[in-house]
């Protein structure tokens, strides 16, 4: 009940994320348009003048110093002759010349110190200028000319040469008082005082980007409802999309909660989301083959115990019951009951030992020894096994094979290896262990018996926890012995396997490296 109930409301938890997901998506979503939204407003809106104004008046300062510096070049500029002509000077003609382009769309206005005019240049696109309008009365015979001694234009120089360098936008009657509005709405001005020789005054339209501005500000509420409006559309579509996947892994989660490892989730997408599922997809895999092999496990163990316990329980009740002063009867039934009890204890410390290498709690103790040499010690062991059964056993360890590693764990794989191979000799009786240096510094260690060999679709399960395969049915021994060495050889990081072909026998095998510094 309680279990039942921790899992509803883990599920339930799991829910409420996920509608928070979603929600959180959507928010999101819907926040970022909005700031968005309010960028584009502030800067097509409330900076868009500004902004504009700033580079008209960079490139009228850049217009102005330009021809301040050409100005700057000659000690005279124009002469005049007794009839009031004047004659500009050629060589500075030719400069102002060659930077014509920097005029286009400007009005120039040059000045001596009487306020005199002495160089205009009329571009603008509009045709009007503030301080130098044109000369309605003069359209009638031609083009219209610029008033270039306007009342405007002659105040505007006298104030340059007292006050010096300045830039303003027109109409502004604090700063010039009594121009009035033409052609062109407003106009930026740059204003240079040179050496106090002449006056330079170089202006330029600005276009109607005011106005424009009001119009993209009357624009923006329209423009923002329907931002918004397809953002929460394109949100909530958003977070279905995206969380659909989670929906199905959360979906396949909880049936793997009511025990059905089958399940598995389609992958819907190629990015992460479709990675989890085919990562979820591993992992039920896993659970689905550990939960068989826990079965597996169970059942083996179940069976291991049940028959020594039987017998056990059975002899002790004979020996009680039956044999009485029969001492010869009681001797054999009670070696019998301690064959047994050495049976279920070599199982028990099996099964601890696993537990203590899988787990990690048994660490490695790691130093620098000859494998070849341990291999031999622990082929000698077997000397007498293979002497009594008329089993061949050979040894081919002559060249040192230093490797760092914990001995005690070696000599367990080695131990298990050869008793694995003992387990499984051929009927010539011939089995072998060896261990060679490689050329990169790593040592291979073999163990090889010409036996019934595994079947191909037992070899990928051949180092699970008390699997057997199918030629060991019927067979004594604990079934853990292999799990062990894997366990152990994984500690250390070492690779392992076996080849096998089914009636020519296996050769088990690992291979060494050094450990990271």
């Amino acid at each position: 009940m309680g279990q039942g109930s921790g899992r509803t409301r883990l599920f339930g938890q799991f829910d409420s994320h996920r509608r928070g997901i979603a929600r959180k998506l959507t928010a999101f979503v819907l926040l970022l348009c909005t700031v968005l939204l309010a960028l584009v407003t502030l800067l097509s809106v409330q900076l868009l003048e500004p902004l504009y104004n700033r580079r008209v008046l960079a490139e009228l300062n850049h217009a102005a110093d330009r021809y301040a510096a050409i100005l700057q070049k000659y000690d005279t500029i124009v002469t005049y002759d007794e009839n009031g002509g004047s004659v500009i000077n050629s060589g500075l003609m030719d400069e102002m010349l060659a930077s014509r382009d920097l005029l286009t769309g400007k009005c120039l206005d040059i000045a001596d110190t009487s306020c005199r005019l002495v160089i205009g240049s009329h571009q603008l696109q509009n045709g009007q200028c503030l301080l130098h309008p044109l000369r309605v009365s003069a359209a009638i015979f031609g083009e219209p000319e610029p008033k270039w001694d306007s009342m405007a234009a002659v105040n505007l120089r006298a104030t340059v040469f007292v006050e010096g360098d300045m830039d303003f936008i027109l109409p502004d009657d604090d700063v010039l008082p009594g121009v009035e509005a033409g052609g062109s709405a407003r106009q930026m001005v740059v204003c240079r005082n040179v050496e106090g020789r002449y006056s330079l005054i170089l202006s330029t339209d600005l276009e109607r980007v005011g106005q424009a501005s009001e119009v993209i500000r009357t624009q923006m509420p329209l423009i923002a409802v329907l931002l918004l409006a397809i953002s929460v559309v394109a949100a909530i579509w958003l977070s279905r999309w995206f969380t659909r996947p989670i929906l199905a892994v959360s979906s396949a989660a909880r049936e793997m909660a009511k025990g059905n490892y089958a399940v598995r989730v389609t992958p819907c997408t190629n990015d992460e989301l479709g990675a989890l599922a085919e990562d979820f997809n591993a992992m039920a895999r896993e659970v689905e083959r550990a939960a068989e092999a826990q079965r597996d496990l169970i059942a083996n163990v179940s069976h291991d115990l049940r028959t020594p316990l039987t017998l056990i329980k059975g002899y002790a009740e004979t020996v009680r019951d039956l044999t009485g002063d029969d001492s010869e009867k009681r001797g054999a039934q009670l070696s019998v009951i301690v064959d047994e009890v050495d049976r279920l204890s070599a199982l028990v410390n099996s099964v601890m030992e696993l537990s203590r290498y899988s787990s990690g709690a048994e660490k490695p103790r790691l130093v620098r020894f000859d494998l070849a040499q341990l291999c031999e010690e622990a082929a000698s062991r077997y000397e007498n096994v293979c002497e009594q059964n008329g089993y061949t056993l050979e040894v081919d360890a002559d060249e040192p094979c230093p490797v760092t590693a914990d001995p005690d764990g070696m000599s367990r794989v080695v131990h298990n290896l050869l008793a694995n191979a003992l387990h499984h000799v051929g009927p010539d009786g011939w089995l072998a262990v060896r261990a060679k240096p490689e050329a990169d510094g790593a040592v291979r260690v073999e163990v090889e018996d010409h036996g019934a060999g595994i079947p191909k679709e037992d070899l990928s399960r051949l180092f699970d926890k008390y699997y057997r395969s199918r030629a060991d049915a019927g067979k004594t021994g604990t079934g853990l012995g292999l799990s062990i060495t894997k366990a152990i050889l994984i500690q250390h990081g070492f690779a392992f396997g076996v080849n096998s072909e089914p009636g020519k026998g296996s050769t088990f095998w690992f291979v060494t490296r050094e450990p990271d510094e």
